[in-house]
This record gives structure tokens, C-alpha cells and sequence, in this order.
């Protein structure tokens, strides 16, 4: 570990930042953490942007941060370029190697000419070629904006109907803008969901334990796609073969695709898989980032210390260093967001419940929160709250996560979470 890495600087204001900040904290390298822009529930905020990458690079260089990005838009735009090019450590993709978050399309080509496993697909530009494709079809669809758009971007369909009507929405009601100007037409498989993050350098990777995420607003995976109501790792149907089969034939094989086509991956890649009724796994989507709400359930059960991979990764030195250790028990989070999220919501409501005594096991990380002027802490966003409870066994760890959240409350009636956190059916 590069020994004058004293002061970290995340980037980002959501749930995954404050868990991945508040894991570096623990860290005996590091002296302090910083957010930009944080939430109320970090410390040592600072008042800027994540897209404002010249304060952003004026602060880590005053402070001399290791500095580390959370969501996708700033990766997107370039800022481990900016950084990069100015001498600033950080650790991130850059926005050429983000492109296989940010262009579905160029996701899926990559994987199909490499003979990576993944559901067959087209893309289009035109809104009407993309419905005459869609009529020729027999099989049911999920049509996906290729662009990034928060998470939200995908619509899985029931029938030709569905699917046209979300053609109409992503390319003519532009409901994610630019995101939706090419979109990806993908036949849809049915199994089990599962994520696996790896650390990558380039070359190396360090693997992350297996996590499910809950992408849909309401139980039994039904209403429009969120940034992720809830997690749990590690996933129990997934056997340590297909693991590995599933780092082998798809992380590997894609790591170093990149590095091969000079667009080396270095930072989280999250790949997003379905496991079907063979126990054959396809890959959904790759994020260029660590997942919210997988950080949440990751970071808890990690033993490691993660500033020094996160070090070691960026100066292209991860094969120096064993595999990430992780306590042999099951996390889970569960999101507690705004009634109404993912459309229209109430901010500034004040949470009641935050200070009450839980169990060591028991932490709530922020995300749509900020201070009022009297210092009660309010909603400041859709995704207000993470709720994670760590325990031997995963029917232990939801019972302890939902007896908090049923005492966190705010407004009349304002909070909202998933009731089936936890649960799955093989």
C-alpha cells in the first residue's frame, strides 16, 4: 500500500458511497474521509457536485486524496480521464472502458463476438424498424435504453404489446432522454438473478461474494425497475463451481477482451447474470461501478481491508495481494424509499427512528437524506435509506433488518420498502 494515502475523497451522495466510505474508514492507512457531495449521514462533506470535476480536482490535490467514484454519471463523462491526465490517483474506469455500462449495445456486441454467454439481442436507432423487429418475434422481450438512466432504463415485457409501447416511451416520449435514442431489443430468459463484482486493475481481478439485488418497486418483482429496493450475499444457489465457471467463461473472458482491444478495465465491474433452469448463466448488463444496493450488503461482511486494494488496483498491482477476505455470515439491505418513488415523491419530511438503539449488526446507511436548519435529519431523495443486518443465516438476518425498518417512519405514512427482501424461489 502506497503509505501517503492519509485522506480519501468519495465521490457521490447515495447509499453506496456512505458504505463504501464508511468501510474505508476503518481502514488503519487512512486518517479521514471525505464525500462530495455526501449526505447527512457522512461526515467531512464537501459542497460540491460529482459532475463539477474541476473543484473536485482542486480539493483532492489540496488534500492529497486517494480519490474514489461512486456513481455512473461522472464515470461516464471522463472524470478518471480528468484526474488521470492532472496526476490525481483515482480509482475508476476510464470513459472509454465505462462505454460497457454506458452503450448497452457496445456491451452486448462485445460479449456476442466473444462468445460470451448472453440473451440474443438487436439494437436500432429507428422507432419503427424496432417495432417491425418486434412483431416478427415470438418470444417475450425486455427492451433496454442503451444509454445510462439511473438504473431504470429497462422494461421487461409480458407481450408484443408491452414491447411496443415501450419502444413508444424510451425513443418517442423520450421518458430517459438521450439514453433512449438507441435502444437494445433483447429476448428475455427466465431464472435466478444473481450479481458478482469483481475488482479489476486491467489484467488482474480480486472477485466480490455473490449478491441478489431487487430491482422492481413491488413485491414478487413486479412494477417499474428502481435504482434497487434491496440485497443479500451471499447467494446460496449459486454452488462455488458455477462461481468459478462464471468468473472464468464470462469476467476473465471479458477483462481481457477489453485489455486486448487497448481499452484495459480498471475499477468495479459488476456484471449482472440470469442463472437458468439448467444452471447455465447469461450475462444481463455490466456496470462500469460497485452496485446499490449490493455495496451495502458487500461492505458489511467485509474483512479486508479495502483502501489497500483499492490502492493496489489502481497502481496495476492487484496480483500482489491474496484474495479479499469476508465473514462466513449472510447480509442482507433493504431500502427504504419515498412513497411514490420512482415517480413523483415528497422530500423533506423528517425521519423519526434514527436514533434509537439497534444491535451492532444492524447499520443504516444514507442515501436521499440532508440536515434541515434545526438539524433533524430529512428525505431528500427516492431512495432514502439503507437498512442492512448481518447474521449466521439469512431467515435471521431479514427478521432483525425488517424489525428496524418497521421503526423508522416519516411523514404521514411516507416511507415505503419491500416486504420480500430475502426471499426466492428455485
Amino acid at each position: 500500500m502506497n503509505q501517503k494515502w492519509k485522506n480519501v475523497l468519495i465521490v457521490g451522495g447515495g447509499g453506496r458511497e456512505h458504505a463504501l466510505g464508511w468501510k474505508i474508514s476503518q481502514s488503519e492507512l487512512v486518517e479521514n474521509v471525505y464525500y462530495a457531495p455526501g449526505n447527512a449521514g457522512t461526515l467531512n462533506n464537501v459542497p460540491i457536485q460529482p459532475n463539477d470535476f474541476e473543484k473536485l480536482a482542486a480539493f483532492a490535490r489540496s488534500k492529497d486524496c486517494f480519490t474514489v467514484v461512486g456513481p455512473e454519471a461522472p464515470i461516464s463523462l471522463g472524470i478518471v480521464d480528468y484526474f488521470s491526465a492532472r496526476d490525481l490517483a483515482i480509482f475508476g474506469p476510464s470513459s472509454r472502458a465505462a462505454k460497457i455500462e454506458t452503450s448497452k449495445s457496445f456491451a452486448k456486441e462485445l460479449l456476442r463476438s466473444n462468445g460470451i454467454p448472453t440473451p440474443q439481442f438487436a439494437s436500432f436507432t429507428d422507432h419503427q424498424d424496432a417495432i417491425d423487429y418486434v412483431l416478427m418475434q415470438s418470444h417475450d422481450l425486455v427492451i433496454k435504453a442503451d444509454g445510462i438512466a439511473g438504473g431504470k432504463g429497462v422494461i421487461v415485457c409480458e407481450n408484443q404489446g408491452d414491447a411496443i409501447n415501450a419502444i413508444e416511451e424510451l425513443m418517442v416520449k423520450r421518458i430517459f432522454g438521450d439514453a433512449g435514442d438507441r435502444i437494445v431489443i433483447e429476448e428475455r430468459i427466465r431464472g435466478q438473478e444473481v450479481s458478482l463484482i469483481v475488482l479489476s486493475d486491467g489484467s488482474s481481478i480480486k472477485t466480490f461474494p455473490t449478491c441478489r439485488d431487487y430491482k422492481n418497486i413491488a413485491d414478487g418483482d413486479i412494477g417499474p425497475n428502481t435504482g434497487g429496493m434491496g440485497s443479500f450475499s451471499p447467494v446460496p444457489y449459486v454452488s462455488q463451481d458455477l462461481e468459478q465457471q462464471i468468473i472464468d467463461d464470462i469476467i476473465d473472458r471479458t477483462v481481457s477482451t477489453m485489455k486486448s482491444h487497448s481499452v484495459p478495465f480498471s475499477g468495479f465491474l459488476y456484471a449482472g447474470l440470469m442463472i437458468d433452469n439448467k444452471g447455465t448463466a447469461s450475462v444481463l448488463e455490466f456496470n462500469a461501478r460497485m452496485g446499490d444496493p449490493e455495496s451495502q450488503s458487500l461492505m458489511v461482511r467485509m474483512d479486508s481491508d479495502l483502501l489497500e486494494y483499492l490502492s493496489f488496483a489502481e497502481s496495476a498491482k492487484l496480483d500482489e495481494l491474496p484474495p479479499m477476505q469476508w465473514k462466513d455470515q449472510t447480509s442482507i439491505c433493504v431500502v427504504m424509499a419515498a412513497r411514490g418513488y420512482p415517480s413523483e415523491y415528497h422530500k423533506g419530511q423528517i425521519i423519526h427512528g434514527l436514533k434509537n438503539e439497534y444491535s451492532k449488526d444492524i447499520n443504516i446507511f444514507h442515501s436521499g437524506t440532508t440536515q434541515d436548519s434545526q438539524g433533524s435529519i430529512t428525505t431528500n431523495g427516492g431512495r432514502v435509506l439503507s437498512l442492512t443486518s448481518l447474521a449466521s443465516n439469512l431467515g435471521e438476518a431479514r427478521q432483525r433488518v425488517y424489525e428496524v425498518a418497521d421503526k423508522i417512519t416519516w411523514g404521514e405514512n411516507g416511507q415505503y420498502f419491500r416486504k420480500d427482501i430475502g426471499t426466492y424461489s428455485i
